[in-house]
Formats: structure tokens, sequence, C-alpha cells
């Protein structure tokens, strides 16, 4: 098991080497030389889309130094097991177009995380999100070692619902009050992948 964590903490190493280079996308560890590219993904982003998109985010004191403090908050994630966030380029053109993250539920016998991810919505429509979340996966699975991979969905959020199904995950059930969101506790949706 020592081996499996070491093998599983380099992540959080690896600011410029992708993970995942096939198709038309690049996935890795973002490192500091990645902020404009980030800083303009978030930049461009267009109005909310739906009540499930983000809304545009606030990028008053994203300065250089600011972005490489969030680089080494998710090197330490990884390095302790707790999340793996990992930013997704475009390959044609390395602009910063979302990421795909990976969250530690519960190891020891179980060896469960649950899936996280967000394409910008200035790029929706052209297979990035299923590309993302089908390349994470994989690296979840072969990489980090998890044997189960959840996906937790707004019962409403039919885009993510449709992406998880795209992608080979499983409607598992509806957890009842499960996440506290909007000042309330919100149902969920529960799809699930197993390793193979």
């Amino acid at each position: 098991m020592e081996k499996i964590m070491l093998r599983r903490c380099r992540i959080g190493n690896r600011k410029t080497k992708s993970l995942f280079r096939n198709g038309k996308i690049n996935i890795k560890a973002a490192g500091d030389r990645d902020y404009e590219s980030w800083l303009e993904g978030f930049r461009h982003t267009l109005p909310q889309q739906h009540k499930h998109d983000s809304p545009k985010m606030d990028l008053n004191g994203w300065t250089q130094e600011k972005f490489n403090e969030a680089v080494k908050r998710h090197e330490q994630l990884a390095t302790q097991d707790e999340g793996y966030i990992l930013s997704v380029f475009r390959k044609s053109d390395s602009k910063h177009i979302g990421m795909v993250g990976f969250w530690t539920l519960m190891r020891r016998e179980f060896q469960w995380g649950f899936l996280e991810y967000r394409i910008h919505n200035q790029y929706w429509k052209n297979g990035y999100g299923k590309e993302s979340v089908n390349e994470g996966v994989k690296f979840a699975f072969n990489n980090l070692h998890f044997h189960r991979i959840e996906a937790h969905i707004n019962l409403d959020n039919t885009p993510s619902i449709r992406l998880a199904e795209r992608v080979g995950f499983t409607y598992e059930c509806t957890r009842k009050k499960f996440i506290y969101e909007s000042d309330e506790w919100a149902d969920n949706l529960i799809y699930y992948m197993n390793s193979k």
C-alpha cells in the first residue's frame, strides 16, 4: 500500500507534464506557467447559462502570486491524498478550457472517490466535457487506484446527467438532503462507475 500511495502522490509535482494527450485535449496538474492561460479561460466565460452553470468568476486579485498559491494548495491536496485537481487544455492552442477533479471519500478496503468537473461555457458543445471525464476517470482508476468513482448530481441538472450516462456511469440512487447548497439541504442523484 505504501508504494501505491507514493505513486498516487507524485501527481503533485507534475507541473508541466500532461497526463493525457490524445484526442482534442491535454489534462495535467496546473503549474505556475499556466497562469495566463487559466486567467484567459475564466476571463472569457459567457454569462451564466443556467442555474447549474457556475457564475462568472470575479478575477480581481487573482495575481500570478495568488495563482501560484492555489497550485501549491492543489499539490498539497494530492500529496495528502485528499483531492486531485487537473486542468484541461485544448491541444490545438493550449487554451485552458476547464478542469476535472477527484476527491477521496474513503480508502482502506473501499478505494472510493467522487468526481467533479467544469468546462468553461464558451467551450460547451464540442465534446470536451465527455473527453475530459472519460480520460480523467481512466486516470483515477489506473493511477490513483480508486475502485469506485461517484458523480453527485442535482436532480434537475440534465446536462450532467446526460454526460454521466454517456461516459458509462450508472444511476444508483437518490440521496435525500445530501448536499448543503443555496442555504438548504438538497437531494442528489448518485451515479457510479467501478474499475473493471
